[in-house]
């Protein structure tokens, strides 16, 4: 009876000892968010936003206005330094607003090269931003593709496309690939940027997923196939190891979202003054492949 009456005791000391603990997440400043890219033989395009609060509600009116204006953008070659206008165009609830070179001011417009280096400048809010990047050249190449069905169901309205690729000898060659479904937009792979540490010097022949649109659910019971009587169009860049990283480790995050068994990652951009995103060169190629129904 005693043993009872102590340990009635010692659970209502327990009970007593509770508190309440408020945990006050820190609210961080906003930071300048950068998607900038430049490839061969189109002008550079650089969207800037604002971060948004990692619990913040996000909806349509705070994403447009999270984007930001009348910063003063440049982007030089090494010989000539361009300014860029921004522009804006119309998107499903709202605009998207980007800055580029004026087309109606031939002396300022600027597009890509291959094999040249590119400085991108940013002043907004009385702070200077700067990323470079550089624009690799063609070394790495598709040599062909073809679509086959999937396996085990050859009836089915759904094919795969393959890629045969050469890899040029040497380390340190960086690849980000995009397709276009018919008139749809290029769109990344789930896992759009490779390395050439295993594929070295190699010709090899790879299955090319279709693309998708991070911004809705991914259906991967249907991921990366095409549908016969599909135009495919195939996008192949040869990118820097700055771009690589910064999308390696960016899909990386994306990805990890929701898991809570995920080690924590850092996306790598390239922008300095604590600016986030990146500023990416793009040598790209396309392939097109017609899919007969």
């Amino acid at each position: 009876m005693k043993k009872l009456v102590f340990r009635c005791f010692f659970l209502l000391a327990l009970i007593s000892c509770e508190k309440t603990i408020n945990i006050k997440t820190d609210t961080s400043a906003s930071k300048l968010v950068v998607d900038a890219q430049i490839e061969n033989d189109l002008p550079p395009r650089v969207i800037l936003s604002s971060s948004i609060g990692y619990y913040a509600t996000i909806d349509s009116t705070v994403l447009n206005n999270s984007f930001i204006h009348d910063a003063s953008v440049t982007i030089s070659d090494g010989y000539k330094t361009y300014p860029l206008k921004e522009f804006k165009i119309a998107a499903s609830k709202g605009f998207v607003y980007y800055y580029s070179c004026d087309p109606s001011v031939p002396s300022t417009y600027l597009t890509g090269a291959l094999g040249k280096q590119y400085q991108l400048e940013i002043t907004y809010l009385n702070q200077v931003y700067s990323a470079s990047t550089g624009i690799p050249d063609l070394t790495k190449k598709i040599d062909s593709i073809w679509w086959k069905p999937l396996k085990n169901y050859p009836d089915s309205p759904q094919v795969v496309i393959m890629a045969t690729v050469t890899d040029p000898p040497g380390l340190g060659n960086y690849i980000r690939y995009f397709t276009k479904q018919n008139a749809g937009p290029f769109l990344p792979g789930l896992n759009s940027v490779f390395d050439d540490q295993i594929v070295d010097g190699k010709t090899y022949s790879i299955q090319i997923d279709k693309g998708v649109d991070r911004n809705q659910k991914i259906d991967m019971a249907n991921y990366g196939f095409f549908i016969k009587g599909d135009t495919a169009t195939i996008k192949l860049c040869d990118i820097d190891k700055a771009t690589y990283d910064f999308w390696r480790t960016w899909e990386y995050a994306f990805q990890s979202i929701g898991n809570p068994f995920s080690s924590p990652g850092k996306v790598l951009g390239n922008i300095n003054n604590g600016a986030l995103g990146a500023f990416c060169g793009y040598a790209a190629q396309y392939k097109i492949l017609i899919i007969p129904k």
